[in-house]
């Protein structure tokens, strides 16, 4: 009966198509083309190792039916044409550009994606190795890239057509914000924070003398004999370094001026978890676009996060900030904390999915005022060795501010999209893909999006805006 209803649900959206095609209609929201699989609703999935000949895939889903194959042909399945990256472990989704960016961990690459025409437009040259954490700007014309084995911060300026390797020792995390104009750096086991910026012409001269020319606090300027970026640490107006408690990336306010440094604490090594606020002016990467000088220590807003800072989620003026707060045992637990951003302050620490300390979770807002929250190593944390139930996937209600739910230990959970309109979240779990409704945390029926191979991320690649898109 179940199989009757979804033929007799896709052959009434396949005679509303034809119609469509009738009038000469082509495309659907926002004035987008159809694309070749003829789907509305799609949700893309990164996918490792899919046979014994290839290292990485991508395939689409048809997320309003929940299959892998057309509604009218169960042998016509959707992968995107051209890719070839090994071991892809992020999606890097930007609709609004009708692209994305895949990460392949394997060979190093970065390749772009055609949402429209369904195929890879080819990868990323100028990338120093694995980069532990990357970013394009949404305009394309930038690339960061935290490459930890090299030792250097990436940029990769697509606009001049140069690659550069700023030297940042033990760089690991890398954050851009969405307006494309400012990138952070942070090195691991540090207190400091960092951001590149592109010199003008009259600059390039004045620091062509090497180390001794160059502005202060500025560690890296390349190449040296003729400079065109320099990699700063963030400092006051009199050259005093800013210091922070274990930075670990930033998020950035719905007015892309105020740039939120989550200090990450205990659970990477420092004293307290934090929050602090940091203008973005004075630190814009692009040329003679940057405006006044960064605050001096005693003037920065730092906000307490009782339960950890390690991840964040800007909405209007709430922050979610995920973390692993430090028990008395030894053991680390996950707590979320609410923040309201027209006073910074902070809620108390609520209860989620446990994780591993300072390790990358994966945060979506979805449908029915929740908020989806993923983690990796849950059975290392405080609610498996109590025996507690736990799970690596936690449903939050932003609407009474309490946890809905727990989802089951299926393995760490490494991506999110969320299935705008439709009241349902794509994960990636445990290396499979799984489904669940936004309406009341149930599992919804899988078995026709089911993987061969490793799924480690998941995007919907129809969704409205480029928010609609894992944080990393």
């Amino acid at each position: 009966m179940k199989k009757r209803s979804l033929w007799l649900s896709a052959a009434g959206a396949l005679v509303v198509a034809v119609t469509l095609a009738g009038c000469g209609t082509t495309t659907y929201f926002a004035g987008r083309n159809l694309p070749p699989s003829q789907l509305v609703n799609r949700v893309l999935i990164a996918i490792q190792n899919p046979s014994a000949f290839a290292k990485g895939s991508l395939e689409i889903v048809d997320a309003y039916y929940d299959t892998r194959f057309a509604f009218n042909n169960v042998n016509k399945v959707f992968p995107v044409a051209g890719f070839s990256g090994a071991l892809p472990i992020s999606i890097q989704n930007m609709p609004e550009e009708q692209a994305g960016a895949v990460y392949g961990y394997g060979d190093g690459s970065l390749s772009m994606v055609s949402y429209a025409k369904e195929s890879s437009t080819g990868g990323q040259s100028g990338l120093n190795g694995a980069s532990s954490s990357i970013f394009i700007t949404r305009d394309q014309e930038y690339i960061f890239a935290a490459s930890q084995a090299a030792h250097v911060l990436t940029v990769v300026d697509r606009v001049g057509g140069s690659s550069y390797a700023l030297n940042l020792p033990g760089v690991y995390r890398v954050s851009v914000n969405p307006g494309g104009t400012v990138a952070l750096a942070f090195v691991q086991n540090s207190n400091y924070a960092y951001f590149p910026r592109k010199l003008t012409a009259s600059e390039t001269l004045a620091y062509s003398g090497g180390a001794g020319t160059w502005p202060t606090n500025a560690v890296d300027c390349e190449p040296q004999n003729a400079p065109k970026w320099c990699l700063f640490r963030a400092a006051d107006a009199n050259g005093t370094p800013l210091t922070f408690d274990r930075p670990i990336k930033a998020v950035f306010s719905s007015d892309g001026g105020t740039a939120y440094v989550l200090n990450c604490g205990p659970e990477c090594g420092g004293t307290a978890s934090s929050v602090t606020l940091l203008p973005v002016a004075p630190m814009i990467f692009r040329v003679n676009q940057q405006s006044g000088t960064l605050p001096a220590q005693g003037s920065l807003t730092n906000i307490p996060i009782p339960g950890g800072a390690s991840n964040a989620l800007v909405t209007a003026s709430t922050m979610y900030v995920v973390g692993q707060q430090l028990q008395t045992d030894g053991l680390f637990t996950g707590k979320l904390t609410v923040v309201n951003l027209a006073n910074n302050t902070a809620s108390g620490a609520i209860g989620i999915s446990d994780g591993a300390p300072g390790a990358p979770s994966r945060i979506s807002l979805a449908d029915d005022d929740t908020l989806w929250i993923g983690m990796t190593k849950c059975n290392n944390g405080e609610r498996y060795a109590k025996g507690m139930p736990y799970g690596c996937l936690t449903m939050f209600s932003t609407s009474s501010n309490s946890v809905t739910t727990i989802e089951p230990y299926q393995g760490d959970l490494t991506g999110i999209a969320d299935v705008e309109g439709l009241h349902k979240v794509y994960v990636a779990e445990g290396g499979q893909v799984y489904i669940f409704s936004t309406t009341d945390g149930t599992a919804l029926d899988n078995q026709y999006v089911t993987v061969t191979g490793t799924a480690s991320d998941v995007a919907y690649i129809d969704a409205h805006s480029d928010a609609n898109n894992t944080v990393y």
